[in-house]
């Protein structure tokens, strides 16, 4: 689990280092959606790629939700804010709108803990947001915050819809990723904003690693072994380390600008997330 958070930092990282340089956000996702591909034909074809006894929402989260919508809304994202940012608001908010989605569309109950939890992820996510756009340091950051809300979003309305399917890890990644590429490298390609021109080869390579291999397929499979040998609860706290790697990730690698105020919104995402994540009532 801490593998897999570890790449989940490293993959905001690594999006908005290519972004903000020789990447355009639709070659980095058709990298990551060629390669993720390529690598799972096997899989696909032992698993099958048809999508059984789902609704029309249901068929589109578990076909393209995780595998195209949820990576391009924060690579796109990325293109606009700081990967400390992404941190905080997209994997941070993750248990608020994977709670607000299960009450709504499983009506399952929010204990008292966890409820405390979620408040102070959405105080931190704001904190980390308004104060931005009130001191002006980054006139667009804004878009970038309202693209990492659609991409968790996305992949919490996915969670569910996947654990409803009842479909293994393995056999949810490779559908997802079929259809995704289906459907969604046509419109990468139709963009016009795909030529690898500023781009070395061995940038490309490394990117496609990070998208395709790293982030795409190892990070979701060792998430799903984590939950299954350590649980749910201390999985999901694991997560709360995720703000904390893209906040020390941004500071040394990127030299992003971090101020008191965003440095305490992300403390306080990452102890929410903790405290959603239902480590605490377990224990008890």
């Amino acid at each position: 689990m801490l593998f897999a958070v570890t790449l989940w930092a490293v993959f905001l990282l690594g999006t908005r280092w290519g972004v903000s340089g020789n990447f355009s956000v639709e070659e980095v996702m058709l990298l990551r959606l060629l390669t993720a591909t390529l690598i799972t034909i096997p899989f696909m074809l032992k698993f099958g790629v048809v999508v059984r006894g789902q609704g029309l929402v249901g068929i589109f989260m578990l076909t393209v939700g995780s595998s195209a919508v949820f990576p391009y809304a924060i690579s796109l994202g990325l293109f606009y804010a700081s990967a400390s940012d992404a941190g905080a608001i997209a994997p941070g908010m993750l248990p608020f709108w994977t709670a607000l989605f299960s009450w709504l569309i499983l009506g399952e109950v929010v204990t008292r803990i966890r409820l405390a939890g979620l408040a102070l992820i959405l105080s931190g996510a704001l904190m980390v947001g308004l104060w931005q756009m009130i001191s002006g340091s980054q006139p667009e950051a804004w878009k970038g915050h309202l693209l990492f809300l659609l991409g968790a979003g996305s992949f919490s309305v996915y969670t569910i819809y996947f654990r409803q399917s009842g479909l293994s890890p393995i056999h949810g990644l490779v559908i997802g990723l079929f259809w995704g590429t289906l459907t969604f490298v046509p419109f990468l390609i139709l963009s016009g904003n795909i030529s690898f021109s500023e781009a070395s080869l061995s940038q490309i390579v490394q990117m496609s690693i990070l998208q395709g291999v790293l982030n795409a397929v190892v990070a979701l499979l060792l998430y799903s072994i984590a939950v299954r040998q350590i649980g749910s609860a201390q999985a999901g706290a694991f997560g709360a380390l995720t703000p904390i790697f893209a906040l020390l990730g941004g500071i040394i690698f990127l030299h992003e600008a971090v101020t008191i105020i965003k440095t305490l919104g992300i403390v306080l995402v990452a102890c929410g997330v903790l405290m959603a994540s239902g480590v605490f009532e377990k224990k008890a």
